[in-house]
């Protein structure tokens, strides 16, 4: 009775191991769907768009961009947060990035090689309505995405018109591009491509070098020239005394005196 009472119980007590065994292991397959997620910053989810991987961040209150972004990223939506800067390196995980929205931030500098990983991929790129002043053209170094600059402060000048040239700038972008400040006072408040149409900035820039070169060139010859009048007439001057001194000395002495003179003034 015991042994046929054992051999009931082996059955039991093998299918209670065997489905704890399997709700184990349903919990470590969750928890690994899981995890990626709940390392999302708050307001990040990833979801697909068109056959496209998206990370939208909107409106998440973001100071920087965040990292543990999946690096097989389409689209990313960084849009209306608080980002102040874009350091270098910023999306150098993400080699499959298309789009790159950072609109309605704060950024006000973008350091060399913020873009730096994403010249293969990446054909769009807003950076409008931000707090961008100057910008190096070499931060987009490479760069082949139709970039959207405008509603931002800029000063328009020199570097801003090398950086116009070196990017592709997004369809109907260019008209939003305006002098909030300039090197000359007239611009201000207008369209930059209308600016530019009638004044280069860098060849304005380049003769007030050239001028101011040629100044400090024309200060110095000066200089040398009166320092050049200045010791000949004060050799004549102390000449003039010493001959005047010899002709008040005795005859003799006076001669040879005179005649040593004038053989070193020679």
């Amino acid at each position: 009775m015991t042994a046929a009472r054992g051999v009931l119980l082996c059955p039991i007590t093998m299918g209670l191991l065997l489905q704890s065994l399997f709700l184990l292991l349903l919990l470590l397959l969750l928890g690994s769907c899981l995890h990626p997620a709940a390392a999302f910053p708050k307001g990040c989810y990833p979801s697909e768009e068109e056959g496209l991987k998206t990370f939208r961040c909107s409106n998440a209150q973001l100071t920087e961009v965040p990292r543990d972004i999946p690096n097989d990223t389409n689209k990313l939506y960084l849009d209306f947060n608080q980002i102040p800067f874009l350091p270098r390196n910023a999306f150098q995980d993400l080699p499959l990035l298309l789009e790159l929205d950072l609109s309605h931030n704060a950024i006000a500098r973008i350091e060399t090689g913020a873009f730096q990983g994403l010249a293969e991929h990446l054909h769009s790129l807003d950076l409008s309505s931000n707090r961008l002043v100057s910008v190096s053209k070499d931060a987009f170094s490479n760069l082949k995405a139709k970039v959207n600059l405008s509603n931002n402060p800029w000063l328009c000048d020199c570097r801003l018109q090398e950086l116009i040239r070196a990017v592709e700038l997004a369809a109907d972008s260019s008209g939003g591009i305006v002098c909030d400040s300039s090197t000359q006072e007239e611009h201000v408040g207008k369209a930059f491509l209308q600016v530019i149409a009638d004044t280069d900035f860098c060849n304005v820039y380049k003769k007030t070098t050239d001028i101011a070169m040629l100044v400090t060139m024309f200060g110095w010859f000066a200089m040398v020239i009166s320092y050049l009048v200045y010791y000949v007439r004060q050799n004549q001057e102390d000449a003039r005394r010493h001959l005047e001194y010899l002709k008040s000395l005795p005859s003799k002495q006076r001669r040879s005196e005179e005649s040593s003179t004038i053989s070193t003034v020679v």
